[in-house]
């Protein structure tokens, strides 16, 4: 198999944010670090939702330090939702693959190069940040969320099948076509919609390769996984379900 070198290849990281504005220094010198050294050619793309926090500043200031080709900004007016965020962001990505993942600190750019080896190696559609394989863990997770992740995995994995062990992570590397390809036919909004994207990628026949992550929970601000989006986790579920 001849691979395409680093060189060909362009990694744009889609960091949809929305208060983010102690996290996103932090997790842009972290990507900028991995990628670096790993001499993978990327572009980071922040989506920020309108942040009353004054994300955007911030943002503005790390596009002055690490230059406008490596930080993108594409701000828009108020909180719109992650898939829209996606789309949003995959019409401005200049690379042939996409990274999606937290701003908050929950994924660790270190496992970057590995996501992309495990691409390479099997020339994989898609690469999903697995938290329960392998060394793959969670923490400064209570017991009740990782009862809840866990039980949100086990549900989606009895009622649809999909073939990949983590479907609620949303660090993952995907083709840029196939990523354009899952978010036109996804209809879920929030938690759900990363699931689906997954569901989707099962029916269309993509090969899916996972990456164990240790999932480090937000480091600064409460968890956005609140008790109204587990309820409106699992109706997403049950409506996935009856239409899969």
């Amino acid at each position: 198999i001849i691979h395409k070198g680093p060189r060909n290849d362009k990694y744009s990281v889609l960091l949809p944010t929305y208060n983010e504005r102690e996290n996103l220094p932090l997790i842009v010198w972290l990507l900028v670090k991995y990628f670096g050294e790993s001499g993978y050619n990327y572009e980071i793309i922040v989506i920020d939702d309108g942040s009353p926090d004054g994300t955007l500043e911030i943002a503005e200031q790390l596009q002055k330090i690490y230059g406008e080709d490596k930080i993108l900004l594409r701000p828009r007016e108020k909180k719109l939702g992650l898939g829209t965020a996606y789309i949003h962001g995959i019409k401005h990505a200049t690379g042939n693959f996409i990274f999606i993942m937290d701003a908050d600190l929950s994924h660790h750019p270190k496992f970057i190069p590995e996501f992309i080896e495990k691409q390479k190696e099997g020339n994989y559609d898609l690469v999903s940040g697995t938290r329960y394989q392998g060394n793959g863990g969670v923490y400064g997770w209570d017991l009740r969320r990782k009862l809840i992740s866990r039980g949100a995995n086990f549900l989606t994995q009895v009622l649809l099948r999909p073939g990949a062990s983590d479907l609620t992570g949303s660090f993952r590397l995907y083709k840029k076509k196939v990523l354009e390809s899952l978010v036109e036919r996804c209809v879920s909004k929030g938690y759900v919609f990363q699931m689906e994207m997954i569901v989707r990628a099962r029916q269309l026949n993509y090969t899916i390769g996972e990456v164990p992550i240790s999932f480090v929970d937000r480091v600064y601000g409460e968890s956005k996984l609140g008790g109204n989006e587990i309820v409106s986790f699992v109706k997403g579920l049950l409506t996935l379900f009856a239409t899969t």
